[in-house]
């Protein structure tokens, strides 16, 4: 079941991706990496706070040798 509407102060998957500008794919990486950590809901619901998903976007990202560089925004 989705939320309505995710508790105060945080966001779902769906709703960090939006506010992130990036794809849910890649807010569940950031979690896999550990830039990134969920506050509550389920396993398979959960959510962030809005001031981690800031901080995970503004963080630096470790790269790989010949890995292409980031896009600008």
């Amino acid at each position: 079941m989705e939320y309505v509407q995710p508790p105060a102060g945080t966001l779902t998957t769906s709703l960090a991706a939006m506010s992130a500008g990036v794809q849910p794919a890649t807010i569940r990486d950031w979690v896999r990496r550990g830039i990134l950590t969920r506050c509550g809901g389920t396993p398979k619901r959960p959510v962030y706070r809005i001031d981690d998903v800031k901080a995970a976007r503004a963080a630096t990202k470790p790269t790989r040798p010949g890995q292409r560089p980031a896009r600008a925004a």
